[in-house]
């Protein structure tokens, strides 16, 4: 962790580019992860590929098998060009022809993506993709007594294989491996459960941890079921992608769990004011994503905040709230809510699937404020029991004790 840089201005992540913060009368901090050293995408993908944990993926295939890839979407900056160009070599050299592959966005409860960024995310690759639609879904078996729905492309496909980005999420505490295909290709069922208040309320549900997780058990589980064949995954920091690996989901998440703990955990000592937290594109397009970087600082390992302190957080939301059923289901619970404590009580007797950002926001803003700046709908924070401000200069009391966190969502506070 830095040290203290009073009068020093510091730079945050705004959309694709970073806002200037002078906070002259301010005690500040800056809080980053050793960070790691970038790799080239395609060089490491293609190690991983050539040796994988577990068969390559070559062994894994027939020749007149039909294979689906699921993929990340909008949310995720996994290049998916890179790792589809590889596992379709792969599968070629296996006898696999690319006639024989399709490609379903794992959108889970988010928009659909537009062809533009079907193009930008795929190249072109982007002619065999199709968004996941979570209505288009087939039964496929139960895990714990819970029906598992999974896209019809996919349940129907002889081979299923997933991209991701193995990164810390708040209740898978990494995600990819299967959570690409179970969550991102699932109906509202396995949605609705892993996201619904029994499984979020359990020990061992956490930022950071696989270990013991019931919710990474149930999707791996699920991921059984599904039969997820092979993961091509990446993780990434501050400085870029930072590694990846290849074959068995589980084995592959422990991998680059691994790779990121020792990137992005960085040590907090002391009690601040407010944390400056910075999220960026593509997170920051909508409130729904920018929120994750106040739950990550509030129900982390380590929370820095002293008691009546504030996350703030400068975001572009173009997207206002976000267009997605998940989306507009937690702009419905926060914007109809009275205060964080009645929203967090009420929800703890269910919600549907996709309003779960919701109440871990509410668990959040019972403790601590959070103030969104720079934003272009400052309406819908407002409407969200949280705080507008133009700069973030105005969402900061004179005198604080400040803690600025450039990457939020890529940094563990231990």
């Amino acid at each position: 962790m830095a040290g203290q840089t009073a009068g020093v201005p510091v730079e945050l992540p705004l959309g694709e580019r970073t806002v200037e913060v002078s906070l002259p009368d301010c005690d500040v901090t800056v809080c980053r992860p050793p960070g790691g050293e970038a790799v080239v995408p395609r060089d490491a993908a293609r190690e991983a590929v050539a040796d994988p944990r577990g068969p390559p993926l070559g062994e894994r295939v027939d020749s007149d098998d039909s294979v689906v890839v699921v993929v990340t979407d909008v949310t995720r900056a996994t290049p998916d060009d890179v790792l589809l160009d590889i596992l379709l070599d792969e599968l070629a050299a296996g006898g696999v022809d690319r006639d024989q592959v399709s490609v379903v966005v794992g959108l889970g409860l988010h928009r659909p993506m537009t062809d533009e960024e079907l193009a930008d995310a795929l190249g072109e690759h982007a002619d065999i993709a199709e968004n996941h639609d979570p209505e288009a879904t087939v039964e496929v078996g139960e895990v714990d007594g819970v029906t598992v729905e999974i896209h019809e492309t996919v349940a129907g496909a002889d081979r299923v294989i997933s991209t991701g980005m193995v990164e810390p999420h708040q209740y898978a505490g990494f995600s990819g491996g299967a959570k690409t295909v179970v969550v991102g290709a699932g109906g509202e069922s396995q949605i609705g459960y892993t996201h619904g208040p029994e499984l979020l309320s359990k020990a061992g549900v956490r930022l950071g941890r696989i270990e013991d997780n019931p919710f990474r058990a149930f999707l791996d589980r699920a991921g059984d079921l599904v039969s997820v064949d092979f993961a091509l995954n990446v993780t990434h920091g501050p400085s870029g992608i930072l590694g990846a690996s290849a074959g068995d989901p589980r084995a592959v998440v422990r991998d680059l769990a691994g790779t990121a703990r020792g990137v992005l955990a960085a040590e907090v000592t002391g009690e601040y004011d407010a944390v400056l937290a910075g999220v960026g594109a593509p997170k920051d397009a909508n409130l729904y994503q920018t929120t994750r970087a106040a739950t990550y600082v509030i129900l982390g390992a380590n929370n820095p905040l002293r008691s009546g302190g504030r996350v703030v957080i400068p975001a572009t939301l173009p997207e206002g709230a976000g267009d997605g059923t998940g989306e507009q289901r937690f702009y419905e619970w926060l914007s109809g809510a009275e205060s964080a404590d009645a929203l967090y009580e009420e929800m703890r007797q269910g919600y549907g699937a996709g309003a779960q950002r919701a109440f871990v926001v509410a668990r959040a803003l019972r403790d601590h404020e959070v103030y969104v700046t720079n934003s272009q709908h400052p309406e819908v924070v407002e409407d969200c029991l949280m705080h507008a401000r133009e700069s973030v200069e105005d969402a900061v009391e004179p005198g604080s004790d400040v803690l600025v966190v450039p990457d939020a969502l890529d940094t563990l506070l231990v």
